[in-house]
Order: structure tokens, then sequence, then C-alpha cells
């Protein structure tokens, strides 16, 4: 049990399924008071009703007063985990783009915008960001979503190295494949990279709450992916070269 999230109030984005709904019942179960939002109200009103929390539906953009409000003034733990698994090369859309970026990084900053300066007056607070391995790495087929999750890592580290001496935690969640909704929607690339090693969303949940006990920046539900950033950095091309076979191989079965 983490000590601090008996009776915190706790908010988490894009909760009325997958790993958002793991994350709210988790912090449920260690006593806290969980605010679930969800653009679909009815999801977000069943896991609430489940949990014995509160709904607060709509965009994860602009849900920090509300989920203020309904957590009686304060946020403790905000989980910007609302995200758009976008497929595509750089040929997709300007509005496929743009979305991607709205969600799976603007929503990051204007949370953390509308939370830091109460944060930063008491001295504490904590914000997790669920980012994915593609952030650390990258994803065959989707741009989009690889580039803004490599957006949404780098502002949780910005987020860290600035305030982290001033009482806030930061936690960047980065799992490869979760069986959910988004991972049936990556089709024959998700097949092929994801799949074969795909874990539960409860599982996602496990890891932040010990990467939260051990006060972890970083936090891996596959280990594996460790090695993987390692060797990325160590030897770019040769990484690089690794990745381009996959996407041939990818590319032969369509």
């Amino acid at each position: 049990m983490v000590e601090a999230l008996h009776n915190a109030g706790v908010v988490v984005t894009g909760a009325g399924g997958g790993i958002g709904a793991a994350l709210a019942r988790r912090f449920a179960a260690e006593g806290a008071r969980v605010v679930v939002n969800d653009l679909d109200a009815d999801k977000a009103g069943a896991v609430a009703e489940e949990i014995g929390g509160t709904a607060v539906p709509g965009d994860a953009s602009a849900v920090v007063d509300a989920a203020r409000d309904a957590l009686g003034g304060t946020v403790d733990v905000y989980c910007a985990n609302a995200g758009l698994g976008s497929a595509g090369t750089e040929a997709a859309g300007e509005d496929v783009w743009a979305r991607a970026w709205d969600v799976n990084v603007m929503a990051h900053v204007r949370a953390a915008h509308a939370l830091l300066p109460g944060w930063l007056e008491r001295g504490n607070g904590r914000f997790v960001s669920t980012v994915s391995a593609a952030g650390l790495l990258t994803m065959i087929g989707a741009a989009p979503y690889s580039v803004t999750k490599h957006g949404a890592y780098a502002f949780a580290e910005w987020l860290s190295l600035t305030y982290r001496h001033r009482g806030v935690k930061v936690h960047a969640i980065c799992p490869q494949g979760v069986r959910t909704d988004m991972l049936s929607a990556t089709g024959t690339a998700g097949d092929l990279v994801l799949k074969p090693t795909a874990i539960e969303p409860q599982d996602v949940a496990d890891a932040l709450l010990k990467g939260m006990e051990e006060d972890r920046f970083l936090i891996l539900p596959h280990p594996e992916v460790a090695a993987y950033y390692q060797a990325r950095a160590a030897e770019p091309d040769r990484w690089l070269a690794g990745m381009n076979h996959l996407q041939q191989k990818w590319e032969a079965t369509r």
C-alpha cells in the first residue's frame, strides 16, 4: 500500500476503460477518492459507480477545474492517461497530426498549467503521465502516435527536472502492448510488435503503484524496454537497422 494515497484526491483521464479504468480501480483500492474522466459519459459513470468514485466526463484538456471541485478543492494526484493511438505516415492528414498532438501532449501541458500553482504553493503534488514505450523507442506504422508520445515523455521529463526540488513528483509510465481496445486497433503492426508480449491493464496499474512507492520517474511495466532504450542510445544506427528490418517484415505481411 502507498500510504500517501489514503484519502488522496486522484484524477484519472481516459478512465472509461483500459489502462485508465485499471488505474482508477487501483487508486480506489488504496483508499483514494477518485475522479473518473472520459469523453464517454456512460463509461465514466459505470467505472465511477463500480469504485465509489465521481464521474466527471468531458475533454481531458479542460477537466481540472471540475475535478478539483468534485474533490473538495484539492487534486493530489493527476493521471494524464487519455491518449490517441493515431496510425499513419508523414502523409497522415493535418487533422490527424493536430488531434494527436492536442490529446497526447497539449492535454498534459494544460493540466500541469492548471495544477502547478496550487502544488507549488503547498509544496506537493503528483503528476502521472501515461506515455508508452513508443515515447522512448518508436512504433512502426504510427508516425503521429510515436512523435507525440515522444513529446509526452519529454514534457514529463521537463516537469520532473524543473519542479522536483519543490515537492512535485512526476512519473512516466511506458508500457509496450497492453490488452485494450487501443491495441486491437493497431491491426497487423500491433499483431507483429505488441501482441506477443502484451500484458493486462491491471499489470500497468501494479507497476505504477510500485514505482510510486519507490519514488521512480520512469516506470516500465515491460522491463525489457530498458535494454531497448539503452541500445537505441548507444548504437542508434544498429537499432534503426533492426527497426527497419521489422518494418520490412511488416510490409511483407500487408
